[in-house]
């Protein structure tokens, strides 16, 4: 046995109201009748309600004339306007200098925010409207980037700055509360929800022909609506102010005809290849359809361009693969040849659809099958397969109702509830300015927490689904404390050295100063501090630094004044070593160095005459008695204050001090015994001889170098 269910359909549009009675027998849909009236007055304006009373007046109309027939109706699949949809694109940027990597829910945050701003954007052009009194039906993101560049993925990523932008769609709240405002009035309750868009796609375009980047129109009377696919979705939706209607005024001008015989003028353009129409001074008149065709054909170039530009903007500036044409605005002549052209399309790529081309549906011999009943049916299959349900929750203990046509999440709620997410971020900490080394630097505070979000008392995410009567809180989330640095943060890790001085390990650490005062690398830095930040670099640095001045001290060149002039002598300077080779005071110090010092030497007399290179002493080698004997003479006279130096005295630095040198003159015989002790013979008379070379002599006898030289004693006799 078959199972056969009636669904009672009404699509209420612009300029009239469809009513539709639908039959479905397992799975396969006929349409058993449908019944078309106008409105009486402009009762509808851009898809919302404008005067309940008179579009209940035809709703009724049109029950009543079905109810004849089909027998009692109480309940009505209806559908939003696809034109009352609003689609605005934002960007929301966001400063990451310095935060970690970013995640998931850093990214939906900023999504959300730019969904936000669009929600905005569409209540902007209602007055005293309030941005969640749109509902967000959908939204895609059209570029991520970073630092300007566009990126595809910003997870994980690291920058100055990440922005989204986005589009979205929204539907007025106020929309789908006065449609059920008109039902009631006319004792019918909703049954199941959908929208215009939604409905003739699902019957026009199956889940799996989504994939493909398809563009539907559902050409009316006042507007064009427009739906695109891609990637196994619905993208975007759309509307332009543009239709049937103005083909309609077209005519009306040309052939100066009233609106409603313009109407039907254009009507027979689809039927005859000639009409005859009387104007409004009562001229009857026959014309070609050729000749009306030519004549409308700015008003088609203006509907094709507005649809053609509408469409590239919802599909991110590049035409779809293919457009379908439905409604009875798309009947137009020419229109798509003309679509085609202007989306830089084949011409076998936009083709009108009708009702032969929705499949699992009969149609009884009474019903037409144009392309004006396929959002009708549409919305009477969609509404019954997939109906649309609102869904209430609670935020911060606020209801909230949202209209499901997608998978509601944490973050729909949160739109919905007008809380914005920028609001509810912890504001980044007050930053210090500081003063270095007389740099002026900013240390920023720190960076907020994000909100705390719950979802039935258990921690959620914002893209966390949510079900009826869901309960959701969020909490503020912790704002930035103030910087918490130390001064030695502000150092050059390598600025520290592991040393080794005189045998003893060191950590050279910078000289900080704060504020004039001495300080220490652990200090935490305050605001409006002024820092001075010394570093231990070189050798005299070192010594200045860590209680070697002594050592600093004797590597100064050794100095003396020698006849009032200043004299240097490095030789007897203490000596610094890196690593056992001498080094400058200038010389670098670098991690593990082992400094170590070889002390100043104090001079003699002797030692400073030997480095001028002054004589000493003058002197002979001469034989006395068959011994060797080195006769000498002072060569220079030395004093220091006026007090004669030896050649073992020490000379100190700053010592001022005196060199004559003397002229050393001949050797006398007498000389000798300046070197040598001459002892009497016991057995002498106290007489002697004086021999030089064997040859008597005297005392005063000028002797040279390499002389023999004898005293002979006469022995006395007994």
């Amino acid at each position: 046995m078959k199972k056969k269910q009636k669904i009672f359909a009404l699509d209420i549009g612009t300029r009239s109201v469809v009513g539709i009675i639908l039959e479905e027998i397992d799975g396969i849909f006929q349409v058993s009748d449908i019944l078309i009236e106008e409105h009486k007055k402009r009762a509808m304006l851009d898809g919302q309600i404008h005067d309940v009373p008179a579009v209940a007046e035809v709703i009724s109309s049109i029950k009543g004339q079905l109810e004849k027939k089909h027998g009692p109706l109480h309940k009505v699949c209806v559908a939003a306007a696809g034109r009352a949809l609003k689609t605005e694109t934002a960007l929301s940027t966001s400063t990451i200098k310095g935060k970690p990597l970013l995640r998931k829910n850093d990214i939906l945050h900023l999504e959300l925010s730019a969904v936000q701003q669009a929600q905005a954007l569409a209540a902007e052009h209602q007055e005293n409207a309030k941005g969640y009194h749109y509902y967000c039906v959908g939204y895609s993101v059209l570029f991520y980037r970073l630092d300007g560049e566009e990126i595809g993925s910003l997870i994980d990523q690291q920058g100055d700055e990440a922005s989204v932008e986005i589009i979205a769609t929204f539907l007025p709240r106020v929309v789908v509360e006065s449609l059920i405002a008109a039902l009631n009035r006319a004792d019918l309750e909703m049954e199941a929800l959908t929208l215009e868009p939604i409905a003739a796609i699902n019957v026009l375009i199956p889940e799996s022909m989504r994939r493909l980047n398809v563009a539907l129109v559902d050409i009316g009377a006042g507007t064009s609506d427009i739906a695109i696919t891609n990637m196994g979705t619905v993208i975007a939706y759309g509307m332009v102010p543009t239709a049937g209607d103005e083909i309609t005024e077209s005519i009306s001008n040309e052939l100066l005809l009233d609106f409603p015989l313009a109407e039907q003028a254009k009507r027979q353009l689809h039927s005859s290849g000639e009409m005859t129409v009387t104007d409004i001074l009562g001229f009857e008149t026959s014309v070609t359809t050729q000749e009306v065709i030519e004549k409308i054909s700015p008003a088609v170039d203006r509907l094709s361009g507005e649809i053609s530009k509408e469409i590239l903007r919802l599909n991110n500036g590049k035409p779809p693969q293919a457009v379908m044409l439905v409604g009875g605005g798309s009947l137009t002549p020419e229109l798509p040849q003309r679509l085609a052209s202007s989306l830089e399309l084949p011409h076998n790529r936009v083709a009108v659809r009708g009702v032969d081309a929705i499949q699992n549906v009969t149609l009884s011999d009474e019903v037409t099958k144009g392309p004006e009943l396929v959002t009708p049916i549409g919305i009477a299959i969609a509404a019954k397969q997939a109906p649309v349900q609102y869904v209430t929750a609670y935020v911060n203990d606020q209801p909230v109702r949202l209209f499901e046509v997608k998978d509601l999440t944490v973050g729909d709620c949160i739109l919905a509830a007008g809380l914005k997410l920028t609001k509810w971020h912890g504001t980044p900490g007050r930053g210090y300015f500081v003063n270095v080394n007389g740099q002026d630097i900013t240390l920023p505070g720190g960076h907020g927490e994000p909100p705390l979000i719950e979802k039935n008392g258990q921690p959620g995410a914002l893209d966390q689904p949510i079900q009826n009567h869901d309960r959701i809180t969020v909490q503020k989330g912790k704002d930035g404390s103030s910087p918490h640095v130390t001064i030695g943060e502000l150092v050059d890790t390598s600025s520290s050295k592991q040393i080794v001085i005189d045998g003893n390990p060191y950590l050279l650490t910078p000289l900080v100063f704060r504020n004039n005062q001495t300080g220490s690398v652990d200090e935490f830095i305050q605001d409006r501090d002024v820092i001075r930040i010394q570093l231990i670099d070189t050798l005299m640095d070192l010594l200045t630094h860590t209680g070697y001045l002594h050592w600093l001290e004797s590597t100064k060149p050794f100095r003396i004044s020698i006849n009032g002039v200043d004299t240097f002598f490095p030789a007897y300077s203490g000596k610094l070593f890196i690593h056992g080779v001498e080094a400058k005071l200038s010389a670098k110090i670098q991690e593990g160095d082992i400094i170590s010092f070889k002390s100043a030497v104090t001079p003699t007399v002797k030692d400073l005459l030997i480095k001028k290179q002054i004589n000493m002493e003058a002197g002979i080698r001469i034989t006395f008695n068959g011994e060797e004997v080195f006769l000498k003479k002072e060569g220079s006279r030395i004093t220091r204050n006026g007090s004669k130096l030896e050649m073992d005295d020490q000379v100190f630095h700053g010592d001022s001090i005196d060199i004559a040198e003397l002229q050393a003159g001949s050797f006398i015989f007498q000389d000798l015994f300046n070197e040598v002790e001459i002892n009497m013979p016991p057995h002498s008379n106290g007489n002697f001889v004086l021999l030089k070379n064997g040859m008597e002599t005297t005392f005063y006898e000028e002797i040279q170098q390499g002389d023999e030289l004898e005293i002979v004693w006469p022995q006395t006799t007994s």
